[in-house]
């Protein structure tokens, strides 16, 4: 039986770690499990989460602590996650929901901390052209000629700029990245258990090292 595999993704939105994830986990054999999803999810049904973190998402600011922690905590007690482990994708954001993290699975800890480090520039631009299906989630890159209606190539959803991925949210985003995020570098590194990855080039090359440092932690 293939050993599970519990890996946290850090790195600034825009370097690919939705894509990446998405990679390892068919590889694997993990779940994905990206708290942006599940709080867009929450959204689209309008649930009480949903309805409470819609405004803070769409300035671009982060979801308070204790209802991250709480949901990530539900979630990696789900039988996929307990038997094959995780890949996590958006969180921890602050050092705050790491120790909080790390008290959680004392039984089961992180195997491996990845940076996928990507430069502010690079990520600021690729963001700028994001777009995303409103149903599924999946990516695309606008070339200033997109169709009208863009429809998801996946599942004919209706493909649109997502409301934090304005200029302005993005740098505001990423700016919070820096100040409250960026500190999970020094944390993780302190314990020993961060590996920094080079994130640019292709998808095939990033994910090669990705697969090789994973494994690595496992040895």
């Amino acid at each position: 039986m293939p050993t599970a595999v519990r890996v946290i993704m850090l790195g600034r939105q825009g370097a690919g770690k939705g894509t990446q994830c998405r990679l390892l986990s068919e590889h694997f054999g993990a779940p994905h499990i990206s708290t942006g999803e599940m709080l867009r999810s929450a959204i689209r049904q309008d649930t009480v989460v949903g309805r409470a973190v819609k405004k803070v998402l769409d300035e671009g600011n982060l979801v308070e602590d204790d209802l991250m922690v709480s949901l990530v905590q539900g979630r990696i007690g789900e039988t996929d996650a307990r038997v094959g482990g995780y890949i996590l994708d958006g969180f921890p954001r602050t050092v705050g929901q790491a120790t909080a993290f790390d008290h959680i699975t004392e039984v089961r800890p992180v195997d491996i901390v990845v940076n996928l480090e990507v430069k502010r520039e690079l990520v600021l631009s690729r963001l700028s052209a994001r777009r995303t299906c409103e149903q599924c989630d999946a990516n695309y890159i606008s070339d200033g000629n997109d169709p009208k209606p863009w429809k998801c190539a996946k599942c004919g959803g209706l493909v649109h700029q997502r409301d934090d991925d304005t200029p302005e949210a993005i740098s505001h985003r990423l700016d919070l990245y820096d100040s409250l995020t960026s500190p999970l570098i020094d944390y993780y590194m302190s314990k020993s258990r961060l590996v920094v990855v080079d994130g640019l080039g292709t998808t095939e090359e990033v994910f090669e090292r990705l697969t090789s440092a994973v494994k690595a932690a496992q040895a």
